[in-house]
């Protein structure tokens, strides 16, 4: 694998840690990022990040297209001048922010695309929310590398739910694929990561339960506001009122001292219902 630190020095360039860049070194790691992906051949990918083109390669070897978004400028002149050179055809660059970005331009390649990315940790709930709930073409599956506590909220079950996870398994399957150590980046994080895979992506879980996708996040918003105290007074303002409220989590089967951690997804459907 590419010694980025080798590539950057002879082009002036250090990383930039207001733009939370950690460049690749582990082919181990890399390797899993593409096995989690599950790529075919006629599969269209979108990489945010993609830095000095390490992971981007290996997935121009396996799909139809690439689409590569990259923030910082001389990175973004670097690698088109490298995969120009490399005449690597399926891969198109973009300079701009990923969260900027429009999938609409993906869907003239006809089927879903898939997101497989190593983002910078601080964007990673703005990335989930654009691509998860905000964009209405969304990807079929995401592979992201993620700060290993991240990836243990987000797969939780009760009784450790959070904002977080309910908000990603509300639209996919989340799980773990691999945890990643520190060492496998430079310059490497203060924290450890993972290697987290969403599968399944859709709105059918707001279909099938048929549910008013905002009405479903304005009441878990509610549920999750006031953590301390039991969700017939966190859901107070959402119900009206604390009778409202525990009469709504007894209509549902729930405890009135029940705390917001301890719902299943299914269960906030459901208490989600009971308010027209």
């Amino acid at each position: 694998m590419e010694d980025p630190r080798t590539t950057l020095h002879a082009h002036g360039y250090s990383p930039n840690k207001l733009m939370g860049q950690n460049f690749l070194v582990s082919e181990l790691v890399l390797k899993e990022i593409i096995s989690a992906a599950s790529l075919r051949k006629d599969d269209v990918v979108l990489e945010a990040g993609p830095g000095l083109g390490v992971l981007t390669r290996e997935l121009a070897k396996k799909v139809r297209a690439v689409f590569s978004v990259e923030k910082d400028k001389m990175l973004f002149n670097l690698l088109h001048k490298r995969l120009t050179k490399e005449h690597m055809r399926n891969v198109a660059l973009s300079c701009e922010n990923i969260l900027d970005f429009s999938p609409e331009i993906l869907r003239s390649r006809g089927a879903r695309y898939k997101i497989v990315a190593n983002i910078p940790y601080y964007l990673t709930a703005r990335f989930l929310r654009k691509f998860l709930a905000e964009e209405s073409f969304k990807p079929s599956s995401m592979v992201l590398l993620v700060q290993r506590e991240v990836a243990e909220r987000i797969t939780a079950r009760p009784p450790n739910m959070s904002l977080l996870s309910l908000s990603v398994q509300a639209y996919g399957e989340p799980e773990i694929a691999a945890w990643v150590p520190r060492d496998s980046f430079w310059p490497a994080p203060k924290v450890d990561s993972a290697i987290l895979k969403i599968s399944k992506i859709s709105e059918e879980f707001f279909q099938k339960q048929k549910l008013d996708e905002k009405n479903f996040f304005e009441l878990i918003r509610s549920g999750f506001s006031q953590k301390r105290k039991t969700l017939s007074n966190s859901l107070s303002m959402f119900f009206s009122d604390k009778k409202a409220a525990g009469e709504a989590l007894k209509k549902s089967g729930l405890a009135t001292r029940a705390r917001p951690e301890e719902l299943s997804l299914i269960d906030w459907a459901i208490l989600s219902r009971t308010k027209h």
